[in-house]
C-alpha cells in the first residue's frame, strides 16, 4: 500500500518522528499516542502512528502540519505491534475481540496498514477489525486490499459535503470531498461495512449534518452496524478551537439527534451494545496513584513539556519534563492511572 498519494507528501513537521522498535524500544501499553489501549472492554484500540496530513480546525488531538502543541510523532514496528496485541488478546480471553485501529492522527499514514489488518485478523479471538479514517490517503485499490485482509468496518470522517466548507473543515485546500465521497461509495459496495462519522461543530456545519445523513442512507452505509456515528464537538485543552464556536450541551446534542432520527427513520443515538461492545477485565496497572516509581526516560513526549519513559514494563508519560534527556532515570510520582494510560510527574 502506498500512503500519501491523495494529498502529496506530508509537509515537513519540524519535529522528530520516533520509530518504536527501531529507534527506541518502548512498551506498547501505557501511552495514549501509540501502541495499544485497553479500556476494560472487548475492544482493543490499536495506534500504529500519530501522523496526519490534515489540520482540521476542531481537531481534539491538534494533529497535522499545523500542530502547535506536539513535540514528536510516533510510528510503531509492525511485528512489535502484533506481538503486543497477541499478548493483550491472551489476557482478554481470546474470544469475541474487536481490534479498532484509531490514532491521534490518521491510520492510513502507517505504511504497513494492509499487513497490520492481515496480522490482526490472524490473531485468535479477533472477530471484528475496524478502522477510523478521514479517507484522504486511500483509494479503491486500497479498499480491495483491506477487504481481502479482513477489515470489517471503516468509520469514515466526512464533516461537510459542500466543497469549500469541506476544505475549511479539513484545514487544507488540497482536500477533495468528491474523491472522499466516491471512496465512501466504494466502501459501501464492498464487504467492508461503512459508518460515516462527522463531527458536528455548531455554527460551522449545522446545515451539512442532514445532508450527510441523506448521503449515508442513499449509498447503503451500515449493512451490519449503524450507518452513522455523529460526534459532538468537544473543546479539549490542547485541541483546536474554531473561533466563535461554543460546544453544544449534551442535552441539546441528543435532542438534535433524536429530531434527525424522527425525520429520517435511522438510529443516531448510539450505545456500546450497537457495536457488540461488552465489559471484560482490564489489564491490571502496575502503578497506583500517588506512588513514586523509577522511570527511565526513553524519548521526547508526544506533547511539548512531556517525555515518554518506561517503568515496570509499561510506557509512561512524564508531565513537566522539560530538560529531561533520553537515557536518564528519574523518580516520578504517579498522578493518573486510567484504563491503560499512565501519567507521572518527575520529583
Amino acid at each position: 500500500m502506498e500512503c500519501l498519494k491523495a494529498v502529496g507528501p506530508l509537509k515537513p513537521i519540524g519535529r522528530p518522528l520516533i520509530r518504536i522498535g527501531t529507534d527506541v524500544d518502548l512498551p506498547l501499553v501505557g501511552a495514549i499516542a501509540f501502541g495499544l489501549i485497553d479500556r476494560g472492554t472487548n475492544v482493543i484500540q490499536v495506534r500504529p502512528t500519530s501522523l496526519c496530513p490534515l489540520s482540521c480546525p476542531f481537531c481534539s488531538t491538534d494533529a497535522g502540519p499545523n500542530s502547535r502543541h506536539r513535540a514528536a510523532e510516533y510510528m510503531v514496528d509492525l511485528d512489535l505491534m502484533l506481538d503486543w496485541f497477541r499478548y493483550l488478546a491472551r489476557f482478554k480471553g481470546l474470544k469475541g475481540l474487536e481490534a479498532h485501529i484509531d490514532t491521534v492522527g490518521e491510520p492510513a499514514t502507517y505504511p504497513h496498514l494492509i499487513e497490520l489488518v492481515q496480522g490482526l485478523s490472524d490473531v485468535e479471538g479477533v472477530e471484528v477489525i475496524s478502522m477510523q479514517t478521514n479517507g484522504v490517503l486511500l483509494d479503491e485499490e486500497d479498499i480491495g486490499e483491506l477487504e481481502d485482509a479482513g477489515l470489517s468496518r471503516i468509520n469514515l470522517s466526512i464533516h461537510a459535503l459542500e466543497p469549500k466548507l469541506a476544505r475549511e473543515m479539513a484545514g487544507t485546500d488540497k482536500y477533495d470531498v468528491e474523491r472522499v465521497l466516491a471512496l465512501a461509495e466504494a466502501i459501501a459496495g464492498s464487504r467492508i461495512d461503512l459508518l460515516i462519522a462527522p463531527v458536528w461543530v455548531p455554527g460551522m456545519n449545522d446545515e451539512e449534518i442532514p445532508r450527510i445523513v441523506e448521503f449515508a442512507l442513499k449509498i447503503g452505509a451500515g449493512k451490519k452496524w449503524p450507518p452513522l456515528g455523529i460526534q459532538k464537538y468537544l473543546a479539549h485543552r490542547r485541541g483546536r478551537k474554531p473561533p466563535g464556536v461554543k460546544p453544544m450541551s449534551w442535552k441539546a446534542f441528543y435532542r438534535a439527534l433524536r429530531a434527525l432520527e424522527a425525520k429520517y427513520g435511522v438510529k443516531l443515538v448510539l450505545r456500546p451494545e450497537d457495536f457488540g461492545m461488552r465489559k471484560i477485565p482490564l489489564l491490571p496497572a502496575p502503578f497506583s496513584p500517588g506512588e513514586v516509581v523509577k522511570v527511565k526516560v526513553m524519548a521526547p513526549g508526544w506533547l511539548k513539556g512531556e517525555a515518554t519513559g518506561e517503568a515496570r514494563g509499561r510506557a509512561i508519560t512524564l508531565l513537566g519534563a522539560q530538560g529531561l534527556e533520553p537515557g536518564t532515570t528519574v523518580l516520578a510520582r504517579i498522578v493518573r492511572v486510567k484504563h491503560t494510560i499512565y501519567l507521572a510527574e518527575p520529583l
